[in-house]
């Protein structure tokens, strides 16, 4: 067996149907297993899988009339009853159906499909009849006859291997998760009608189907270990649609870009509501983009062999970019600030709940990261700039310092902010800190009151009164922030500290790439969404550099 079909059969094992579904690089279809069958969804923007069903139930029959029992579920196939009859794609939107006597589709609104079934060839020496299922946008089903089913089997066998092929090599003891994780990035690729001929990893196809700006960075680090121009074009999509004035959009979708809170969809805004946020509904809609973690991701793909037309070809959206934060969102003490907790990546943190816009110290910390990549970057006049700016911005981000409580605090309009959450650990990422003030920041995150959780790290504070282990960003652990706090104590000189959390991270994502987990348990809670891109992305990144065999 090559390793590529051993990565298959090892990810192959995490396909329970259910958690996650079966489905293809570039498609829009997955088949989920429910009560009594199979279900066909179209992977759509803003809309739950549930809630875009094309066929509501799938049965296959025997020729003794008898439905068939999945037997085993494979990533290029699913086999029925005793291997014979099995399932696969044709085209991205086309399902394959071959070796069963018969089959039928029960569609939402009640009525049933298909009864004649795909029946068999007239005699041994034809080929097998199968029946070949198109769903289009609309999620209108078609079920023609068709004779093709072995090809598409090693049609999509082939994509598969091929892709499999590509995953990075790692530790053998985390081998079987990374196949599972280089799947969910395999899986998770989709088309934009906005895009059309460049594929968009997502961050999941269950539930987040665009390109979110923050998404594509940490995915982009994660797939230039195996597919570096794929990695490229998730930051070409995120990098194309800049406004004038310099803004990234936060998320580029199918039909358009979401760039404003008047643009938000009304499930967001009742979120907002429901957590009292003041930027729930505001009168005068602000920006909406996502922190300043371009030129990270760059200068990973340049250390990956991005070529250099490519780096000059997107640097000139990146410092416009970066221009844009110290042109509109400063407060006015020149210290950039967030206006609305959607452009800080966390979307639900406490650190919004009473006061906005708010100067935060990730905030900070990332723009000076981003002026000191950039000045290397640059001949030596921009260089001059960019570190000019780092510094001023620096000195700035020290404002937010709290001497008494031994931390950085976020300050609203109104104040500090009492929130005690991951982003006062982030300045860590500018390497720079004074001994004292990094090392109190190590020593926060190894406080087993505040954010050395039995499952690091919380991403509030374990003793904070708005520690809630379940619920988005005000308390679950994520792998990107994770992911940053590394990466902030690495280049912080505690490099002790960064390996052992990795290690922590990369035996949190051990049973699935999800959104977010519980930090008392290890478990993702249930409003998690699983075949998560950027946790399968940065396991990657991390077990290459953490866990090499």
């Amino acid at each position: 067996m090559t390793r590529a079909a051993a990565l298959a059969d090892a990810a192959a094992a995490f396909l329970d149907l259910r958690t996650l579904p079966f489905t293809l690089p570039g498609s829009r279809l997955l088949v989920r297993e429910t009560d009594g069958g199979l279900s066909v969804s179209r992977a759509e923007y803003e809309v739950d899988a549930d809630d875009a069903l094309a066929v509501r139930r799938l049965r296959l029959y025997g020729a003794d009339g008898e439905a068939l029992a999945v037997s085993r579920v494979r990533v290029d196939r699913i086999e029925f009853g005793d291997g014979s009859a099995s399932l696969t794609f044709g085209a991205p939107d086309e399902l394959s159906i071959g070796g069963a006597a018969r089959c039928t589709f029960e569609l939402p609104d009640g009525s049933t499909i298909g009864d004649s079934g795909p029946g068999v060839a007239p005699d041994a020496g034809a080929p097998e009849v199968g029946v070949l299922v198109s769903v289009d946008a609309d999620r209108r089903v078609r079920v023609r006859r068709d004779a093709g089913h072995a090809a598409r089997l090693a049609r999509t066998e082939q994509v598969w291997l091929d892709w499999f092929a590509r995953c990075p090599v790692v530790s053998a003891d985390l081998e079987a998760t990374a196949a599972h994780c280089w799947w969910v990035l395999g899986a998770n690729q989709v088309e934009l009608d906005l895009a059309p001929g460049t594929r968009a990893v997502v961050p999941s196809k269950l539930g987040y189907v665009a390109l979110w700006q923050w998404d594509a960075y940490f995915i982009a680090i994660g797939l230039r270990h195996g597919d570096l121009d794929l990695a490229m074009q998730q930051l070409d999509l995120a990098l194309t649609h800049q406004r004038p004035d310099g803004q990234l959009p936060d998320v580029v979708h199918d039909t358009g870009v979401l760039a404003g809170s008047d643009d938000l969809p009304p499930v967001d805004q009742a979120r907002l509501r429901e957590l009292g946020s003041p930027a729930a509904d505001p009168g005068v809609p602000v920006p909406l983009t996502k922190p300043p973690l371009t030129a990270l991701a760059v200068t990973r793909l340049i250390d990956a062999g991005a070529p250099a037309e490519w780096v000059h070809r997107v640097l000139p959206a990146l410092r416009a970019s970066q221009q844009w934060w110290f042109d509109h969102a400063l407060a006015p003490d020149g210290l950039p600030e967030y206006a609305h907790p959607y452009s800080s990546g966390l979307d639900d943190s406490p650190v919004f709940d009473a006061d906005l816009p708010v100067a935060t110290p990730d905030l900070a910390a990332y723009l000076v990261l981003q002026d000191v990549l950039l000045a290397d970057l640059s001949d030596p006049e921009q260089a001059a700039r960019h570190r000019g700016r780092a510094a001023d911005t620096r000195e700035l981000l020290h404002r937010l310092w709290q001497p008494s409580a031994h931390r950085f605090a976020p300050r609203g309009r109104r104040g500090p902010v009492a929130a005690h959450t991951v982003v006062d650990l982030l300045p860590l990422l500018t390497g720079t800190l004074p001994r004292d003030v990094a090392a109190s920041l190590a020593d926060d995150l190894a406080d087993p009151a505040t954010f050395a959780a039995a499952f690091p790290v919380p991403t509030v504070a374990l003793d904070d009164p708005a520690f809630d282990a379940g619920r988005m960003w005000r308390g679950p652990v994520w792998v990107n922030t994770n992911w940053l706090l590394i990466e902030g104590l690495e280049r912080s000189g505690f490099g002790a500290a960064a390996a052992a959390l990795a290690a922590r991270t990369l035996a949190l994502v051990g049973a699935g790439a999800c959104e977010y987990y519980n930090p008392l348990t290890g478990a993702p809670p249930p409003r998690s969404a699983p075949m998560f891109s950027w946790t399968a992305a940065l396991f990657i990144d991390l077990a290459v550099r953490y866990a090499r065999p």
